[in-house]
């Protein structure tokens, strides 16, 4: 797929589009370490805005097509850098988390080593990383909120 695709700063208007994303509960149960309850909008928009407030964390929204088809961003975790990204459902199978995270690894956040967290079973994910240049180095376990349950987590890197 040749769409078009920007990561810009995140508007507030971006808001109540990544909170619907949230809402999916397929996207949850394979992102899997997500809020207690993503139907809490208090919840969600104080998350949203100590991530806005916060300098250390670089977050950019994906807009493809004219449309927003999810977030990206980097923050510090234990002394090192680590991404996560979200694409809203109806954005999945076309390459667009590939692209962002490639773009957002060239031009928002180029520190390296950079790392990765993923739900061991969720193979998407895992190849987008893998396109991305990420390789695993670790294995661990850990509480699930979206699955009530401790489940198996991927650590990769970027060097």
């Amino acid at each position: 797929m040749n769409s078009d695709l920007i990561l810009r700063d995140v508007l507030p208007s971006d808001l109540p589009i990544f909170f619907e994303h949230e809402l999916d509960p397929v996207a949850n149960h394979m992102a899997a370490f997500t809020s207690k309850d993503p139907s809490d909008r208090a919840a969600f928009d104080a998350h949203w805005n100590r991530i806005l407030a916060d300098p250390r964390i670089v977050i950019r929204t994906i807009v493809c097509d004219g449309q927003v088809a999810g977030s990206v961003a980097s923050y510090e975790e234990a002394g090192r850098q680590e991404v996560t990204y979200w694409i809203g459902g109806a954005h999945w199978g076309k390459g667009i988390a590939t692209r962002a995270l490639a773009a957002f690894l060239e031009q928002a956040n180029t520190t390296r080593p950079i790392y990765a967290r993923v739900a061991k079973d969720n193979v998407a994910s895992i190849r987008v990383l893998e396109k991305c240049g990420f390789t695993v180095i670790g294995q661990s376990r850990g509480f699930a909120n979206a699955r009530a349950e401790e489940i198996e987590e991927l650590l990769l890197v970027k060097t």
